[in-house]
């Protein structure tokens, strides 16, 4: 159990093959080095997997886990998180979800599970307060994702795979409600072990929380900074993330045609005001939500939710389709497959590409899409063309060839906003643990064109900025929140003017802001106060009674990256030329042909990043490692690089 409030005070610990069920040691001195989520997660993590280990070994770890604040009432506070060796990439994967799971999971007792072993027949994990059951459930097998979890009341929330996850397509996701942790193929881990459903109810109210007044006071405060500012309270509400396609436009950050470019001449027909204007039915959004963002359309009859940004910028410009009905009907069949959007997108855009270019005969090609729903389905279940493309597009890519334009950073696709447009977020993408996330990657396109004009081609600066956002929004993730919650750290006063003196002022210090963020990188305690725009801590302190100040919990983010980035050196990950790399695409081609700045200046951004960081080659030195508290497992001695810095 646990001293600290905002807690439940357990993890269950759960072992497929013999059918058990324990709680797993985890103490107050965890909790309040990691906080929870992602950054608990790969703690967990860091201290059990071994060189050589691979996503299907029967060993591997899935840990699902939730944050302090989840089921506190806070603003966008119900994210949960879910952690494997990734099949996809072979390195630690983290996926984020705003499904209702986590907050049944807490209802139910539970703060955190850790899944293990391989079940011997298809599994239904029951949680039900302290009692444990589990099912064989042949009748499930190939059963779609809503389709399961239609069959349980009220009161308990479901983690279910469809038949992508139970083929082991290396981007299978996991779904809870509609909400899916998609990215890195967790789906296909579930599948691996035969596991195709957890469910979770329970009869516990709500954590105890520290200082309840003071929690409400601030949750109403930080509610209010959402509504106000003009991107959480006025473009996520009414266009959603889908509103970004148009700015993205301008900026040149609309992936398109297989990254070949960032611009689509028939945008606004995939747009968030096409979306709005001709198939919205209401908004919609994660439970305690001020913003939300989710948009309800209607598909068949059918009020489901509608496709994100990425999804409409994957499976429209960069497939050059402009048919924003196909989208939202192939969004919907690829939840119900459990397939990830974004994976699955990038996958056939790279296949087109290849098609093209005479170097594989698969028949798919750009702007011809009728038969791309039956090509989902044999992804899904691995047949024909979708058995090769449900590996990847690094695999596909060292099959056919064309590495130079497969979209991808550590083997997993890229979300949809085109660097070359916004060279920070592709340093972003390079350096991100899992892989080719915007999230992981720190965001930086909000300072490049979706928040601020900061110089979207300049390498200044850019360095530092990445991984104060990465850190901040590890930190973030961890607590429980959504981290489109950090947009509202910008100042309303200057998103909403981008062109006054203020604005312009605030964008050239950023460009220079290096020389001020190294020391506060290295040394977090000297900010030793709480920001009124940064509520993470304040929010944090009034639940759990911790002592969270800007600066240590800046620190605890930075903690968890490095975690993530020791975890994948353990796995495989190497260290030196090849760690943080991009497709030549976007760091040797101009997207603009004579615009010699229109390309990722990676090389000359990763070396600011390494020294900021604390990095030698991609991999923290021991002296970070001990600033930041960071025990190197016994395992990882054997190949772990660098031993000063």
């Amino acid at each position: 159990m646990t001293n600290l409030k905002g807690y439940m005070g357990k993890v269950l610990f759960v072992d497929l093959t013999n059918r058990t069920h324990s709680e797993f040691p985890w103490t107050d001195e965890d909790r309040k080095r990691t906080i929870g989520g992602k950054i608990m997660a790969a703690d967990i993590l860091l201290n059990h997997i071994r060189p050589g280990m691979k996503a299907f070994d029967e060993d591997n770890w899935l840990v699902v886990t939730t944050g302090p604040l989840t089921r506190c009432k806070s603003p966008s506070s119900t994210r949960f998180n879910i952690s494997t060796v990734s099949p996809l990439t072979g390195l630690l994967t983290s996926s984020n979800c705003g499904g209702p799971f986590g907050r049944r999971l807490k209802k139910a007792g539970w703060d955190a599970m850790v899944i293990t072993g391989r079940a011997k027949e298809l599994t239904w994990i029951e949680i039900d307060d302290d009692k444990i059951t589990f099912h064989d459930v042949p009748e499930m097998k190939g059963m779609m994702t809503g389709e399961i979890q239609h069959q349980y009341p009220s009161g308990t929330s479901c983690l279910a795979i469809g038949p992508a996850g139970e083929n082991k397509v290396l981007y299978a996701g996991v779904f809870s409600g509609e909400r899916t942790a998609g990215r890195g193929g967790v789906g296909a881990v579930f599948g691996d072990k035969n596991l195709k459903l957890v469910t979770a109810k329970g009869t516990h109210i709500y954590p105890e929380i520290h200082d309840q007044e003071k929690l409400d006071a601030l949750n109403k405060e930080w509610a209010m900074q959402l509504k106000r500012h003009p991107i959480t309270g006025a473009q996520l509400s009414k266009l959603g993330t889908a509103g970004l396609v148009a700015p993205m436009q301008a900026h040149r950050i609309l992936a398109t045609r297989n990254f070949g470019d960032g611009r689509f001449e028939n945008f606004e027909k995939v747009s968030g005001e096409e979306l709005r204007e001709k198939h919205l039915i209401k908004n919609g959004g994660c439970y305690s939500c001020p913003m939300k963002c989710e948009r309800r359309v209607r598909y068949e009859g059918k009020n489901i939710k509608g496709p994100e940004l990425e999804t409409l910028g994957l499976l429209g410009p960069n497939l050059m389709n402009d048919d924003i009905e196909k989208i939202i009907k192939w969004n919907y069949e690829l939840d119900e497959l459990g397939i990830d959007t974004i994976s699955a997108a990038g996958c056939i855009a790279f296949a087109m590409e290849l098609n093209e270019k005479g170097l594989w005969d698969c028949g798919l090609e750009f702007g011809k899409t009728d038969n791309l729903s039956e090509v989902f389905h044999d992804i899904a279940y691995r047949r024909g063309i979708g058995d090769i493309l449900a590996e990847g597009t690094k695999r596909m890519s060292e099959k056919f060839g064309g590495k130079e334009f497969a979209i991808h950073a550590k083997g997993m696709e890229l979300a949809a906003y085109e660097p070359r447009g916004a060279v920070g977020h592709g340093l972003g993408y390079a350096t991100s643990n899992r892989g080719g996330c915007h999230l992981n990657a720190g965001y930086m396109v909000v300072l490049e064109g979706l928040g601020l004009n900061m110089d979207s081609y300049t390498p200044k600066g850019k360095a530092g900025l990445a991984i104060t956002f990465q850190n901040v929004m590890e930190g973030a993730s961890a607590a429980g929140f959504c981290v489109f919650t950090s947009y509202a750290i910008l100042p309303w006063f200057i998103v909403n003017k981008p062109t006054s003196l203020m604005t312009r002022a605030v964008q050239t210090v950023f460009k220079y802001s290096a020389p001020v963020l190294y020391p506060v990188l290295q040394f977090p305690q000297v900010l030793a106060v709480n920001i009124p725009l940064v509520q993470y801590p304040r929010v944090l302190n009034a639940s759990t009674g911790l002592h969270y100040t800007a600066g240590s919990f800046i620190k605890a983010g930075a903690y968890g990256y490095n975690v993530e980035r020791l975890a994948n050196i353990i796995l495989g990950l190497p260290v030196g030329k090849d760690t943080d790399t991009l497709p030549k695409r976007l760091t040797d081609e101009e997207q603009v042909p004579g615009d010699k700045r229109t390309k990722v200046p990676l090389e000359k951004m990763k070396r600011s990043y390494y020294i900021m960081r604390g990095w030698k080659d991609g991999a923290p030195t021991l002296r970070t490692l001990k600033r930041l508290g960071i025990k190197i497992p016994e395992c990882a001695k054997e190949v772990f690089p660098y031993g000063k810095g």
